[in-house]
């Protein structure tokens, strides 16, 4: 990712030179890059480069990438609303360059003045782009803190559906990690490309902002593209299934993007709300149940993926049809039969979550689990009454630990001359 090399070529002028293609990396359909994906093509997939100017922040409902360095920030108590302006025009200026394959600079991490540091980490010389895309959210506390105060002048335009998550029942919160005046959320192929966007962006916030808590995450735990596999959590069963995918529009509008109607959070219009939650999953316990628990806590078989009551991964569970004893196929405290759309007025949500593994603990256990990401239009009506109920009455929440929270507000797209967020401070 890092950008120009002596004599003004750029990593991505270098790689066309050589024939990788930029033609080929600035038009992939998204059905042709999860085609590529799951077929293996991880040449087509690596060259690919999403723009990052567009009406809505890309890595939403882009084809979600298999790496993610997401990263939660906390300005700085003497950072003013000026300051603020000034990190957010700086980021964007930013984010564009390094999602067109460039350095996060404008010279780049191996010209400008030989006595001055770089102004990118160069850690990713030489890397395409691997369909980075990095997303901006505000959180709650950027306009009122704890204690109330309206810290940039922005509490008028608070929207009334950001507000710090709840505590659930059986959330064992790790408040240092969890919430933030503000998020980034890198996706790439390769978790290099993800983690030298959040170091060159947090090194560019210096002074102004500093990370409070961030997170890597591998393997995908949700499909957003229909040409997508589903693919599999840590317990082993496919994960997501009903989860949105792009090529629904018309549910991707109902369910994900923000709608007009509140007058105050007119400037989110066209952005979407991300609710992230870590969650320590508890393998050692459950690598000791049988295969017959583990698919009735789920309510899906763990080979297919389909529905205890028959069919194929993508059929709908009928959860009134009986078996042994009488009682239903699937669990009615099943996480499958509790989390169904139709038993949550119809609610579905596009999740982009992730794998995690932070090594282990003092008794040699593991500290996995799964980064949950999801992009809601409220979480008032799409988030926070189906994690009630789960976490009162889901099967699966013996087996696991909610460890971190955040919600965030994710502005609408930027288009040329434009920052991230910009309508907020019109």
């Amino acid at each position: 990712m890092a950008g120009t090399v002596r004599g003004g070529l750029s990593r991505r002028g270098l790689i066309s030179s050589v024939g990788a293609g930029a033609a080929l990396a600035g038009g992939l359909t998204a059905a042709f890059v999860g085609d590529a994906a799951s077929s293996g093509n991880a040449s087509a997939v690596d060259d690919l480069s999403y723009p990052f100017e567009g009406a809505h922040q890309a890595g939403i409902v882009t084809p979600a990438q298999d790496r993610l360095h997401f990263a939660a920030f906390d300005l700085d108590p003497r950072a003013t609303g000026d300051d603020l302006i000034a990190l957010l025009r700086d980021w964007t200026d930013a984010a564009r360059r390094l999602c067109a394959g460039s350095g996060a600079g404008p010279v780049g991490p191996l010209s400008g003045s030989y006595d001055a540091p770089p102004d990118d980490t160069g850690e990713a010389i030489g890397l395409p782009p691997s369909g980075l895309t990095i997303t901006f959210g505000f959180g709650p506390s950027l306009f009122t803190d704890a204690d109330g105060v309206d810290r940039f002048g922005l509490a008028a335009r608070q929207p009334d559906a950001l507000r710090p998550l709840p505590h659930f029942p059986a959330d064992k919160l790790n408040h240092l990690a969890s919430d933030g005046d503000l998020c980034i959320q890198a996706c790439a192929q390769d978790p290099q490309v993800a983690v030298h966007a959040i170091r060159n962006l947090t090194r560019i916030a210096m002074g102004r902002a500093a990370i409070r808590w961030s997170q890597l995450g591998f393997g995908r735990t949700s499909s957003t593209a229909a040409a997508h596999v589903t693919p599999r959590n840590l317990f082993g069963f496919k994960d997501g299934t009903m989860s949105l995918r792009a090529e629904e529009t018309p549910a991707i509008d109902e369910h994900v993007w923000v709608r007009p109607g509140e007058a105050k959070a007119s400037w989110l219009v066209g952005g979407s709300y991300l609710v992230a939650r870590k969650i320590h999953m508890i393998v050692e316990t459950w690598d000791r149940s049988s295969l017959r628990e583990q698919e009735r806590i789920i309510g899906r078989t763990k080979a297919e993926g389909a529905p205890l009551s028959g069919g194929k991964e993508f059929d709908q569970p009928d959860f009134a049809l009986p078996g042994r004893g009488g009682q239903p196929l699937v669990d009615p405290t099943s996480h499958v039969a509790l989390a169904h759309p139709t038993h949550n007025s119809g609610v579905r949500m596009l999740r982009r979550g992730y794998n995690f593994v932070d090594g282990n603990d003092a008794l040699g256990r593991l500290l996995a689990g799964l980064f949950f990401i999801a992009f809601v239009t409220d979480p008032r009506t799409h988030y926070i009454p189906l994690q009630t109920k789960l976490s009162q009455q889901d099967l699966l929440s013996e087996y696991l630990q909610h460890i971190g929270s955040g919600l965030f507000a994710v502005p609408p797209g930027v288009g040329p001359g434009e920052f991230v967020g910009q309508a907020l401070f019109a």
